[in-house]
């Protein structure tokens, strides 16, 4: 047999036995396609200009994840490597020279790397049409199924591939041929070991550890970046010392308690996760590491669409609004050039008054976390403005209650609102709070309809007031464009520079703008943020799965002993599920720990009433740990049910 025909036959042997690898790095070649489609993208670049900065975001996201793919080939290899060197000696044995037996080593690894490549170029045309659609929803624009090879995405793939493999190639090929037959033969019996022996020395690390990630964590969410960074390095410290003196010190916990290593299949359970611990320890710190990174980022990038999207929310109910602060400046320039360039089909120009004692302000700012911004006293506005408004923003009519006050506000600031009994009395006339609306109504800039909530009164109630700012609304036939923006928002600067001494400003939004600002962010920063995430994810959960999928022929021998023994089936899969889920949850645990406080701190940061819904840390949290163990979860049913068929006896 040729080495050709030797190197095709272990190379589908290894795909076969090594699967979870073998889709993993189709995923892998199928990410970094579809990743590289968008960057030569002409299409995608045209959905706006500031998308110009999108290939650099992707590449530099792409190098990120060409390292920790790269790891992922370079260890998998290495440990392919240990664990076929008896087989790769007795081909030495038999004739074979090192340099014939590296190059049929480098044959089948890079036979495995071309399959993967090609099945992850369909299925990363595939993935490529699902972001480009996503994409087009996001910009509102018709989404077209076109599914075509991009070469140069093909090309830069290939390339990125060849670095990979390449690299983890030429490393093991140099180490088979340094290696003697002996050094090849017992290479797989090389393990870590364990690294602290002595029990004091062992305890000490281990509570040095665990008080090391209590301080990193709350350093990594202190707000400055050198403190942050401090708390990172302290958690990379805590997770290594945490990992290397657990795995050492199982089997001393166990020998001073007899009664419970005996107890039940503990001696099982814990004595096969003490042996892998010793192997692994480093590995687990390296994989905890990654899985707190995928957790960060994951969450991040939710924190970033949760930002964009709740402060587009709120500021883009009107297709068109703008605002000048002060009583003295003119609109004449914005109504002109609206009435000549822009569609309306329903508008408003109306005034936000101020009352004369900031009576709401107080109570909400002594009930709920309130910036007033530059609103000295309680925001006003009309009933007959405000009913135009709700017109206009296509909300359902307010019904208006005599003798009393309605208030619109920002839903963090009904709560204490509805609790509020504050009469409000102008002139002669006293009113009482009535209802309260929560719809988004441009409530989250200085020149908006309040700061947070405002107060509507009857028409004459308001005459004697004091004016805020000049606010003007309006309902377009289309959407306004980007130039019509630009050229709204050139206005509100010349005339600003026209005042000597400009008391105020203009401040210009469109819902188009917005949304489309929303979307920029959201591609610029949440597709690399989960491109990043998934990959790490990927590779550390490939990295546990193959060490355990690798024990399956010592794994059998073992319970074919312990049926033997009398053990019942039943007994034995409640031991290997146990030893399962502790394997697992042993790297995800600490990450889980210190990425739910930083996502948490980190989703509280931006200004009250935007973080709500779905966008609320809470629920934030709750989608970052969904996606992560939904992905995570899927490895460990496949190798828990794969060990299951294979590793417990036959009835």
């Amino acid at each position: 047999m040729t080495l050709s025909k030797l190197s095709l036959r272990n190379a589908k042997r290894q795909a076969r036995d090594y699967l979870v690898y073998f889709a993993t790095v189709v995923m892998a070649a199928a990410l970094l396609y579809s990743f590289n489609g968008l960057v030569f993208s002409r299409e995608i670049r045209q959905l706006s200009e500031k998308m110009d900065t999108l290939p650099l975001v992707i590449v530099l996201a792409s190098i990120v994840v060409v390292c920790v793919f790269g790891w992922l080939v370079s260890y998998v290899t290495g440990f392919m490597l240990s664990r076929r060197s008896r087989e790769l000696g007795t081909y030495i044995l038999i004739g074979l020279t090192n340099r014939q037996v590296a190059r049929l080593f480098f044959l089948e690894n890079l036979s495995v790397g071309g399959m993967a490549l090609a099945l992850g170029l369909v299925l990363g045309g595939l993935l490529y049409q699902i972001f480009r659609a996503i994409l087009f929803t996001m910009f509102v624009l018709p989404y077209h199924f076109a599914f075509a090879l991009s070469l140069p995405a093909a090309g830069l793939t290939l390339l990125y591939f060849a670095l990979i493999y390449l690299r983890a190639l030429q490393k093991s090929q140099k180490r088979i041929r340094k290696m003697k037959i002996y050094g090849l033969i017992y290479f797989d019996r090389k393990n870590e070991g364990i690294v602290i022996q002595g029990g004091k020395k062992r305890r000490w690390i281990f509570t040095f550890s665990i008080v090391l990630g209590v301080a990193g964590t709350i350093l990594l969410t202190a707000g400055t970046l050198v403190i942050g960074l401090i708390g990172a390095g302290c958690l990379i410290a805590s997770l290594f010392g945490f990992f290397l003196s657990f795995a050492s010190g199982v089997p001393a916990f166990f020998g001073k308690r007899p009664a419970l290593k005996y107890q039940g299949a503990n001696l099982l359970v814990f004595r096969t996760l003490a042996s892998k611990l010793a192997t692994m320890g480093t590995v687990m710190a390296v994989i905890s590491m990654i899985f707190t990174a995928t957790l960060i980022a994951e969450g991040s990038g939710l924190v970033i669409n949760g930002i964009s999207r709740g402060r587009a929310a709120e500021n883009s109910c009107f297709d068109l609004y703008f605002g000048i602060e002060g009583t003295e400046q003119d609109p004449g320039p914005y109504l002109d050039y609206i009435a000549e360039n822009i569609p309306v089909e329903k508008s408003v120009l109306y005034q936000i008054y101020l009352d004369t004692l900031p009576r709401i302000r107080d109570y909400v700012s002594s009930r709920a976390v309130y910036y007033h911004y530059n609103y000295n006293q309680d925001p006003i506005l009309r009933w007959s403005d405000y009913a135009a408004l709700r017109s206009i923003a296509g909300y359902p009519a307010a019904v208006p209650e005599p003798g009393r006050y309605l208030i619109h506000c920002m839903t963090y600031l009904e709560e204490p609102l509805r609790a509020c009994g504050q009469p409000l009395t102008f002139g002669d006339v006293t009113l009482m709070p009535g209802s309260i609306y929560t719809e988004h109504f441009s409530q989250n800039f200085g020149v908006g309809n309040g700061y947070g909530y405002i107060l509507v009164v009857p028409d004459e109630a308001a005459e004697a007031l004091a004016v805020h700012h000049l606010a003007y609304a309006a309902q377009t036939s289309r959407p306004v464009s980007a130039a019509q923006y630009d050229a709204l928002a050139g206005i509100a600067a010349r005339e600003y520079d026209k005042q000597r001494n400009p008391s105020g400003y203009g401040f210009v939004t469109t819902k188009a703008n917005e949304d489309a600002q929303a979307a920029v962010l959201t591609s610029l920063t949440v597709f690399p943020l989960f491109y990043l995430a998934l990959a790490l994810t990927m590779t550390a959960a490939t990295i546990l799965t193959i060490q355990q999928l690798s024990e399956t022929d010592r794994y059998r021998r073992q319970f074919a002993l312990l049926r033997k023994l009398g053990m019942a089936r039943q007994e034995m899969a409640r031991a290997l599920g146990r030893q399962f889920a502790i394997y697992y949850a042993m790297p995800a645990a600490a990450p889980v720990l210190i990425a739910v406080p930083f996502i948490l701190h980190m989703a509280q940061a931006p200004e009250p009433g935007i973080m709500t819904g779905i966008n609320s840390p809470g629920c934030i949290v709750a989608i970052s740990l969904g996606i992560f163990f939904l992905i995570y979860a899927i490895y460990i049913l496949l190798a828990y049910t794969s060990l299951k068929r294979n590793v417990l006896p036959e009835l």
